[in-house]
């Protein structure tokens, strides 16, 4: 007996043929999960506002797919992309427009870090295909589970990390693989967040809620707190309870070209130190709810198939930077072009560096020499991380496990553990603020030292305090 697929294979065939002037087969024909490259993928967007606005518009790309339906908790923030897709439904919760709307083939999930995991895997769970912001997840623990299911449900996946599509981290892949600055045994990680505020503690007034703002559909799985214009919109990101804080903001964009360039897996080891902030004299304040205003991380990786040695990796934020490296010439920005952003990459031969998404990238030899990357001048103007997108939607349109699925450059087989590794950061920042009183009556932070990491269990092994951070719990009446 013949298989299905053959049947269906046999049958656009035989229409193709007696039918030549038809170049569109119905979808139902195909089968679920493919999409004739003649057709249009239709897209569901959950996050119209912000970000989730050139989400849209980049996926749409011109007309290349259609917008079928928006969905925002908060129709004022969400009006210009409204009025660019006008014949889009417009939705304030995604349960709503999942249950109502069917004919759709793919998602954009645009929306706080603590809302990604269960929008996206209701998706999935739908078999439909998916693009979600960076980081992919609030918790490590999310990362891995929807990694799973989009194998399981055999969807198309990609993270909103534009800078993996660019030229910059493929030509830094390049040098790599070709030995041109040897085995790595340092890498510095740096960014200029947050560039909003943190290390501060919740207010208490209670201001009239926005109009137009479903509150209860904004904080979703997370414990329920006042609306407060330090949440909404985009302050969400110094907060624990929505947020990842600047790791998690920016460690998807700076930490992905070393960790794709060097084949790296699973940190093995973390530890951190954060900035404190002192409203008394000499009692730094206790800020549990809020990341820090800077942070200095040291993630220890092992050696993988591509870098022999293994290697410490130091991230740095709130203004911090690594100190001028004796190889660049001192009056030469590192990293990016104003040094608020970057890369370097320590080797055998020499280093390599970048700013954020990848760009700039630069090697710095040991005997001198400098060799640059200058990235080609596109004839037509684009959205910069238009490519990263219009990819995800031709893999989409060719199916799961397509050459063009295979080709995409932040599918969650790489960025789930990709944000997993970033996020363990945050369970040493996180338990360094850990503490309880002594038998002096004064603080002791137990947290504060080496944590050690089993990536496959999910588990730190040496304080099992840190472990609460690994999973979150929801409020009732959500799930994953």
């Amino acid at each position: 007996m013949k298989s299905s697929k053959t049947n269906r294979r046999a049958f656009i065939k035989q229409s193709a043929i007696a039918v030549a002037g038809i170049s569109i087969v119905p979808r139902h024909v195909l089968g679920q999960g493919y999409i004739p490259p003649s057709d249009k993928l239709n897209i569901a967007v959950i996050g119209g506002g912000g970000k989730g606005y050139s989400d849209a518009v980049n996926t749409w790309n011109n007309g290349a797919s259609n917008i079928t339906a928006i969905c925002d908790v908060d129709w004022n923030r969400a009006s210009k992309a409204f009025e660019k897709f006008p014949k889009a439904k417009k939705y304030k919760d995604y349960r709503k427009l999942f249950d109502e709307i069917k004919d759709f083939d793919a998602v954009t999930v645009s929306t706080p870090d603590h809302t990604h995991a269960v929008i996206t895997m209701a998706a999935i769970k739908m078999g439909k295909h998916v693009y979600v912001q960076k980081p992919l997840t609030h918790s490590i623990y999310e990362a891995r589970m929807l990694t799973e299911a989009a194998k399981k449900h055999k969807i198309v996946s990609q993270m909103g990390n534009q800078g993996a599509s660019g030229p910059g981290v493929a030509q830094m892949i390049k040098w790599f693989d070709k030995e041109k600055i040897g085995s790595v045994h340092k890498v510095h990680v740096w960014t200029n967040r947050p560039i909003w505020p943190q290390g501060i503690t919740p207010k208490t007034d209670k201001p009239a809620l926005l109009d137009g703002l479903d509150w209860d559909s904004w904080i979703g799985p997370a414990a329920m707190v006042d609306y407060h214009p330090q949440y909404h919109p985009f302050k969400w990101r110094g907060w624990w309870n929505f947020g990842t804080g600047a790791l998690g903001d920016m460690g998807c964009h700076l930490i992905d070209p070393p960790y794709r360039v060097l084949g790296l897996g699973y940190p093995t080891e973390v530890e951190s130190s954060v900035g404190a902030v002192f409203s008394q004299d000499w009692r730094p304040d206790h800020l549990p709810d809020s990341c820090p205003p800077s942070s200095r991380t040291q993630l220890t990786f092992k050696a993988s198939k591509k870098n022999p040695v293994d290697l410490k990796m130091t991230w740095t934020d709130g203004g911090l930077r690594p100190f001028h490296p004796d190889l660049i010439p001192v009056d030469h920005p590192i990293g990016s072009s104003n040094s608020a952003n970057g890369v370097i990459m320590f080797g055998e031969k020499g280093i390599m560096t970048c700013g954020v998404y990848g760009r700039e990238p630069k090697i710095y030899y040991n005997d001198g020499k400098i060799e640059t990357f200058k990235e080609k001048k596109k004839k037509v103007e684009t959205f910069p991380e238009n490519g990263h997108q219009a990819s995800w939607v031709e893999a989409c349109k060719d199916g799961y496990r397509s050459k063009k699925h295979k080709r995409l450059t932040s599918s969650f087989d790489f960025a789930g553990p990709l944000t997993e590794s970033i996020l363990m950061g945050n369970l040493a920042i996180r338990s360094y603020g850990l503490r309880k009183k002594n038998a002096n009556n004064r603080f002791d932070y137990p947290g504060r030292k080496k944590l050690l990491w089993d990536g496959k269990k999910m588990r730190i092994t040496n304080f099992e305090p840190a472990n609460q951070f690994v999973k979150r719990a929801y409020r009732e009446g959500w799930s994953l």
